[in-house]
């Protein structure tokens, strides 16, 4: 061999390993960058409110059943305004739309804190708030993502997803840490104006966005009961839509366990003591979960996404399987963290199909319905999980969920093809 050869590059090398990272090709579009700062900025600071709404309610009523009764009042102003929200995403420009949501939550976050700096003494102004917030979601979601496919081209729209997915996921984790740990030092009403102050961040960010007006032209449509009915008509004429949805509720409805987590702290995992035990459970789905985002680089170059949800769901439901089977905590924290990672990958490309399957004059409400999944799902789960905890103890319901998952995952993917043939 020459000595005076040049030694081999590593550079190949090092791209191997960067092929596995999150791919940030998206963020070098300046558009997609904005929005997606918006959702940095707003991540950990709609958590802070997350924890001091319950956080509030329960120093007021010293009662859980009133945080319960709470976050149900939330949920159907947030079904009903997404399902309408959907249709006005369709029907105007969707910039307009973000930014007067995204200032109608800020608004509502100032009214949290200034209840809570007058010292409020009632629950009736907070789930009033918490009503109205829940509104603003509801109009805001589906725009928001809806956006994404004007934004990126569609070999790019599943790094898209991965990088608002993973900053949503470390605000499940992040944002509530910080939350306890601010509230002993700032108090409980300054965390609602921090969020406030957030999302203002999030308000200018969208104001830099360019026009999304529909592309079918200007003629105005009406955002009605018809445009949400004919949404729900679109999903039943597309089989691969109604597919990815199908999917989410398998997997939520029959697999998230989360209402036993309280159960299970206090009983299988006590030893190692009951509140350490439940902060671990509950964080172990989100840290998977952002996991996957990290090392999602290799999303960008699947192409069977139909295969892609099917594998994840099932994975999902296997870890879940596998948590309801572990004695010892720290197993059962692997588990979950591996259906973390399995949600995320099922999230991404459930949200790409939704973007490059449907047209752009429907998008909105396919990203109104998505929304109401995801936030249906697992309340159904808490209840058909508590009330299977009840029955069969809580490990035997959790396994038997995640079985349940698998089961009903693989007979529809064999019965409907669709889904299994689906790739851009």
């Amino acid at each position: 061999m020459d000595g005076d050869a040049e030694p081999r590059p590593v550079k190949p090398r090092r791209a191997r390993w960067r092929r596995w990272m999150m791919d940030t090709t998206p963020l070098r579009r300046p558009a997609y960058r904005r929005l997606w700062v918006s959702t940095t900025v707003t991540a950990v600071g709609s958590q802070l409110t997350a924890v001091a709404v319950p956080k509030q309610i329960y120093d007021i009523t010293a009662s859980s059943a009133w945080v319960g009764y709470a976050s149900f009042a939330g949920l159907l102003p947030l079904v009903v305004f997404a399902l309408w929200g959907g249709a006005i995403a369709d029907s105007m420009d969707r910039r307009k739309l973000l930014l007067v949501t995204n200032t109608g939550i800020a608004v509502t976050s100032v009214l949290f804190w200034v209840q809570a700096a007058a010292g409020n003494t009632s629950v009736v102004p907070l789930m009033v708030l918490l009503a109205l917030q829940q509104a603003f979601f509801g109009l805001n979601a589906p725009a928001r993502s809806a956006s994404i496919a004007r934004l990126v081209p569609a070999e790019e729209l599943p790094a898209a997803n991965a990088l608002g997915s993973t900053v949503m996921q470390t605000g499940l984790v992040a944002g509530p840490l910080l939350a306890g740990a601010l509230i002993p030092v700032i108090g409980l009403a300054e965390l609602y104006l921090l969020d406030a102050l957030a999302l203002c961040a999030a308000v200018w960010a969208v104001w830099r966005l360019p026009a999304l007006p529909p592309l079918t032209g200007p003629a105005a449509r009406r955002a009605g009961l018809r445009e949400v009915v004919a949404g729900f008509r679109y999903i039943a004429a597309h089989q691969v839509l109604l597919l990815s949805f199908l999917a989410d509720v398998i997997a939520m409805v029959l697999g998230m366990p989360r209402a036993l987590f309280p159960q299970l702290a206090a009983t299988t995992y006590a030893a190692w003591g009951e509140g350490f035990a439940l902060g671990l459970l509950f964080a172990a789905i989100p840290v998977g979960a952002v996991a996957a985002g990290l090392l999602s680089g290799t999303f960008s170059r699947a192409r069977r996404h139909g295969w892609m949800v099917i594998a994840a769901v099932v994975v999902w439901g296997v870890a879940i399987a596998g948590f309801g089977f572990s004695a010892g905590l720290w197993a059962a924290v692997f588990f979950l963290a591996v259906a973390g990672f399995a949600d995320m990958v099922s999230m991404v490309f459930r949200g790409a199909i939704l973007l490059s399957a449907a047209t752009d004059e429907m998008r909105g409400r396919m990203q109104g319905v998505f929304t109401v999944v995801v936030a249906g799902g697992p309340r159904l789960a808490d209840l058909l999980h508590g009330t299977g905890g009840a029955a069969l103890g809580p490990r035997a319901a959790v396994a038997g969920g995640g079985l349940l998952v698998v089961v009903a995952m693989l007979a529809l993917a064999g019965a409907m093809p669709a889904l299994r043939r689906y790739r851009i």
